[in-house]
């Protein structure tokens, strides 16, 4: 992470008529849109799915990047459904730190133990990156993409 970032705060904002044009503008580089739904198509599900949970990552007054979870409190299970931060904003610790406090928000949740994601595993994907916060493959594949899980214990 570069300096200029570490001083700047990350937040996790939820989204209303005020700003949700904010994050529909955000889009990851032309060769990552392989590994990740658009915003608006993301926005569109959640307003149809029960356990969708999502917010805007800002950095002061910009937004930055979008998260959506899959909390399913019967189970209990939870989920990172989709994850971006936009291509301007890469490489600058933004992603780091909002998946830092999404992790922290999850561990708050009843009977979180463990916390899911998935990725395509094509060349270019984010596994280095989850890796670096302690994300594991389980060696389970759902919809073509590998699992990983997180111990929050």
């Amino acid at each position: 992470m570069n300096r200029s970032a570490a001083l700047e705060q990350v937040e996790l904002r939820k989204l209303d008529k005020r700003n949700y044009r904010d994050i529909l503008n955000l889009k990851v580089a032309d060769n990552q849109t392989r590994f990740v739904a658009s915003n608006a198509h993301s926005l569109a599900q959640a307003l149809f799915h029960e356990n969708a949970w999502y917010r805007g990552v800002y950095v002061g007054e910009t937004a930055v990047g979008f998260v959506m979870l899959d909390l399913d409190r019967q189970k209990p299970e939870y989920y990172l459904w989709r994850y971006m931060i936009d291509s301007r904003f890469q490489r600058k610790g933004y992603g780091f730190q909002a998946l830092e406090l999404i992790i922290e928000f999850v561990k708050t949740l009843p009977d979180s133990h463990e916390f899911f994601l998935s990725f395509v595993p094509e060349d270019g994907n984010p596994k280095p990156f989850y890796e670096k916060l302690g994300f594991v493959e389980t060696g389970e594949v759902e919809d073509n993409e590998l699992v990983m899980r997180l111990d929050l214990q």
